[in-house]
């Protein structure tokens, strides 16, 4: 039996830990493909030792593979504090996947899972991890650690998150971005998964929240979840149908085709207005697709963290 295979088709929330960490050991083990040379599995639990530091915390066994001194790092040599922010509203519970696992993904599970390994990433490197969590209310806030302890407590309210869905007639993102960024007080990378829906007239309000949570002097990067296949290419057969409204339960009846490019068009409007107002705010803006690898993310903040630390 191939338990890798069987661990990918497994419940996502049963294994949310696991699965992480094999997407960073994935990710890792192909590191020297991409432009981060450096990068190596033993970057993240340890750092090279200087001539006259205390020997104390070699780790030898490194030493007797590498033939490099090499010292593991504690709580206390935090250099980086990340916080993560994840959209639980009803919209990012699309598309309707009743068993969640890695080759099955709906927004929620994506952004669930993509915190997880970023986890494992920072992890690794003992740096402070924060989360918030909002809906139709801002349900879940935590400040930024990095212990053990801390990191357990968040996979468990990660593995919270897709039995909280909550309705309402709008999520209004806005109001809990303000409300986030009220509380990181030191200077923190700051990474929001979010498929931005919004009404038209909430929209100046939400690149105004996006602001905000530039103060400070935090790193923001905002990864846009979509299911590409159905939300921006409005890939359907054109047959009737009912679209119905995850978060309000309004719903449509028609035909795919007969709007089909009306919606392309509109759909990429507001991407391009995204991308020039995070442009016009030094906001990392990435557009990213649900049924896609976690490479982009990982790779995302890697760049991110050179540049920030």
């Amino acid at each position: 039996m191939d338990i890798r295979s069987e661990l990918h088709k497994a419940q996502l929330f049963q294994n949310l830990e696991l699965l992480a960490n094999q997407i960073v050991e994935g990710f890792i083990s192909g590191i020297h493909k991409s432009p981060f040379h450096g990068f190596s599995a033993e970057f993240a639990e340890h750092k090279i030792y200087n001539p006259g530091e205390s020997t104390k915390h070699i780790d030898w066994k490194l030493f007797a593979k590498t033939d490099r001194l090499y010292t593991k790092r504690y709580e206390d040599e935090t250099n980086l504090r990340c916080h993560m922010i994840l959209d639980n509203s009803g919209s990012m519970y699309y598309p309707e996947i009743g068993n969640l696992s890695l080759e099955n993904l709906n927004k929620v599970g994506f952004g669930v899972l993509a915190i997880a390994a970023l986890m494992q990433m920072l992890k690794r490197q003992r740096d402070a991890v924060g989360l918030s969590i909002y809906s139709n209310s801002y349900n879940f806030y935590t400040s930024e650690k990095s212990s053990e302890r801390h990191f357990q407590m968040l996979y468990s309210k990660l593995n919270e998150v897709v039995g909280t869905k909550e309705t309402s007639d709008s999520t209004r993102t806005y109001t809990y971005l303000h409300q986030i960024a009220e509380k990181i007080h030191r200077r923190s990378l700051i990474f929001l998964f979010s498929d931005m829906f919004q009404t038209e007239t909430e929209e100046a309000q939400l690149f105004e929240a996006l602001r905000h949570l530039k103060y400070n002097k935090h790193a923001v990067v905002l990864f846009h979840l979509m299911d590409y296949e159905h939300e921006l290419n409005f890939d359907f057969d054109n047959t009737p149908k009912r679209f119905v409204d995850v978060e309000t339960g309004s719903h449509i009846d028609l035909y795919a085709d007969n709007i089909k490019d009306a919606y392309r068009q509109k759909v990429k409007d507001y991407q391009q207005e995204l991308k020039l107002k995070c442009a016009q705010y030094q906001i990392k803006y990435v557009e990213v697709d649900v049924g896609s690898s976690f490479a982009q993310v990982l790779n995302t903040f890697m760049t991110e963290r050179q540049k920030f630390v």
